[in-house]
């Protein structure tokens, strides 16, 4: 969320020499790099590819809300009237991990695995705000911490922080691209820094090769539809049935395309407490999570960034992960995956529901005892329609006959 706007009754005053005392006041806040990006001279072609790739349905589980935002997007004037610069903030967070997490545990974005970034980054952008406000009297300022309508990574780009990569991540040369971008919008002119414009990725297609749903439509194209960190964060509803194989073990995010990048050799990692994995854990107990009702949920995450996939989608994607296990030889499992799946095709939510039935069909394909017994009982009193689908399509899979729908 942005912050509340700082502002003052005085006009803006000299910037001569200000961005290399706010890149050291920056720095001792916590943040890694610092580039200037004036508001206005955008390059409108990058604005136009983002409409065509709205256009083109790309946007995924939030196109709604890119469309709806897209007006407020072309212009920061938006978020602060008479804007000059934009600072943009580069803040290490933990690099992705080489591979798959053991079985029975669900792989997690490693941005993710500490305490929710927003309040500590936002703590840092007010401060810094109110250095600048000191330093340039007069001067207005808005900090924002990646939610509001703001085209952070063409800004990022344009302040000198990275370039545009063929997965659609901003890598910076030195750092890859393992880093959260903060801006702080104001109407100080302040010097603006150069962009990089070479395509240091050159040939590499390693990110395009690595993604595991195929979600690149072509070099720096995602549709996000497919992609993995959309599908496990901001889809509500249920997972297409042809993409749950390819989210493997991830249950929140997904680090593939970064995890393959070389430049990301080079990401320095942090040592800042708010990101490093909670309780030393980098991944998460699949049949734990789906024990977890609402209340425990949320006591479980507070803070975290995890909340935002919501106890339905978690689950969800928890169930896909135990379902995924079907196909990798872990088969001496299952007993214990059919019995957590079990309590998952009870749950209250039918989404939840919807993927355990999804799971226990992969595993009765498998050969696990009880699963084919479980969903034919399932199907007997289950009410929602979408259920019933996953149920059938489950049982189908078998290769046995499915019992007689009650329903039908």
């Amino acid at each position: 969320m942005p912050t509340h706007p700082h502002q003052s009754a005085a006009h803006p005053g000299p910037t001569t020499g200000v961005v290399a005392a706010l890149r050291k006041a920056a720095q001792e806040l916590g943040f890694a790099r610092l580039g200037v990006a004036p508001a206005a001279r955008r390059d409108p072609r990058v604005h136009a590819q983002f409409r065509a790739w709205l256009a083109a349905g790309l946007g995924g589980p939030v196109q709604g809300w890119l469309m709806a935002h897209e007006p407020l997007r072309r212009d920061a004037e938006s978020l602060l009237p008479g804007v000059q610069s934009v600072v943009m903030l580069a803040t290490d967070h933990a690099a992705a991990e080489p591979g798959p997490a053991p079985p029975g545990r669900g792989r997690v974005s490693s941005y993710a695995w500490g305490d929710d970034y927003h309040d500590l980054l936002r703590q840092r952008v007010n401060a810094l705000a109110a250095w600048l406000e000191a330093r340039v009297p007069g001067c207005r300022t808005r900090g924002v911490v990646d939610s509001a309508p703001l085209a952070e990574r063409e800004f990022g780009w344009m302040a000198g922080l990275g370039w545009f990569g063929k997965n659609a991540m901003l890598i910076h040369p030195h750092a890859g691209s393992h880093f959260f971008l903060t801006a702080l919008l104001t109407d100080a002119d302040l010097p603006a820094d150069v962009p990089i414009t070479v395509d240091h990725c050159g040939t590499c297609t390693a990110c395009l090769d690595a993604c595991p749903t195929g979600a690149f439509v072509a070099p720096r194209i995602l549709d996000a539809a497919r992609c993995i960190s959309g599908l496990s964060i901001e889809e509500r509803g249920p997972v297409p049935a042809d993409l749950r194989p390819g989210m493997g073990d991830w249950i929140f995010g997904c680090d593939e395309c970064q995890r393959v990048c070389p430049w990301n050799r080079l990401a320095p990692g942090t040592d800042e407490p708010t990101f490093q994995p909670r309780g030393g854990a980098t991944s998460l107990d699949l049949a734990d999570l789906l024990t977890l009702d609402e209340p425990a949920f949320r006591e479980r995450f507070r803070g975290s960034p995890l909340l935002r996939a919501k106890r339905p989608g978690l689950l969800r994607s928890a169930a896909i992960a135990l379902g995924n296990e079907a196909a990798h030889g872990t088969g001496t499992r299952s007993a214990g995956v059919v019995a957590a799946l079990a309590g998952a095709l009870a749950d209250p939510h039918p989404l939840v529901r919807g993927a355990a039935a999804w799971a226990l069909g992969r595993w009765r394909s498998a050969g696990a005892t009880g699963a084919e017994r479980l969903l034919a009982g399932r199907l007997a009193e289950e009410t929602d329609d979408g259920v019933r689908s996953e149920i059938s399509a489950a049982l189908a899979l078998t290769g046995g006959a499915a019992p007689e729908d009650p329903g039908a």
